[in-house]
């Protein structure tokens, strides 16, 4: 038997009231629930996205390789630079075109010298034994020239000391020979012993028996290279 109180029977509307509280009630706790739901999938997804302390280490290891090269690359592009000025410099006229480079591109996404070359004339000069000894001279200094020459720059020098050495042998030839002429000369001084003074020019120019440009290594050109 379920017992009904008066105050029921008074206000019977009371109770739908409380009825429906009840059920705002339940639907605020629902909302709340949702709310709380969805901050914590933010704060999941949010630590996701956020790198770890291995990745973190890892890129700034990362970061400290690529300084350094950089620093590498500069470092070598001063030098080579630097290289290959100083070649320019001693060898003068003799250069046959300026420095041209090989480039590296660094993490920094510019260009750096890593090798370079300078191309110098090494041939003898024609009949002219004396200028040819000042040219080998100056190619040797070229060569020399860098703190720090490289095997061909190195090579290039041996050449140029053997070129002066033939240069030395052919200027002796020569004055020797121009001594014998002038010797001769003395002995038969009369007034027809000064027709063969042209032919003593002759000699000088380059005779069969005196200076010859054949008589040394003529190659074109050499060049000045750093092996990168």
């Amino acid at each position: 038997m379920v017992e009904i109180s008066s105050s029921q029977l008074l206000n019977p509307s009371r109770g739908s009231a409380s009825a429906r509280t009840a059920s705002d009630d339940s639907n605020s706790v629902k909302s709340s629930s949702d709310a709380s739901g969805s901050a914590s999938s933010y704060e999941e997804k949010a630590a996701s996205t956020e790198p770890s302390a291995t990745e973190k280490r890892e890129e700034k290891q990362h970061q400290q390789a690529e300084a350094s090269q950089i620093q590498k690359l500069q470092s070598r592009d001063r030098e080579v630079r630097s290289h290959e000025a100083a070649h320019i410099a001693a060898g003068g006229q003799h250069v046959t075109s300026g420095a041209s480079f090989t480039y590296q591109r660094g993490p920094d996404g510019r260009l750096y010298a890593v090798g370079g070359e300078v191309s110098i004339s090494t041939s003898a000069v024609p009949a002219d034994p004396q200028a040819t000894l000042a040219k080998a001279e100056v190619i040797r200094r070229a060569a020399l020239a860098p703190a720090d020459p490289s095997s061909q720059d190195l090579r290039v020098a041996s050449d140029a000391t053997r070129m002066a050495s033939r240069a030395r042998v052919d200027i002796a030839i020569q004055q020797r020979e121009l001594q014998q002429m002038q010797a001769e000369a003395a002995k038969h001084k009369d007034p027809a012993a000064d027709e063969p003074a042209e032919s003593v020019t002759a000699v000088n120019l380059g005779s069969s028996g005196g200076y010859s440009s054949s008589s040394l290594a003529s190659p074109a050109k050499d060049v000045f290279d750093i092996v990168a």
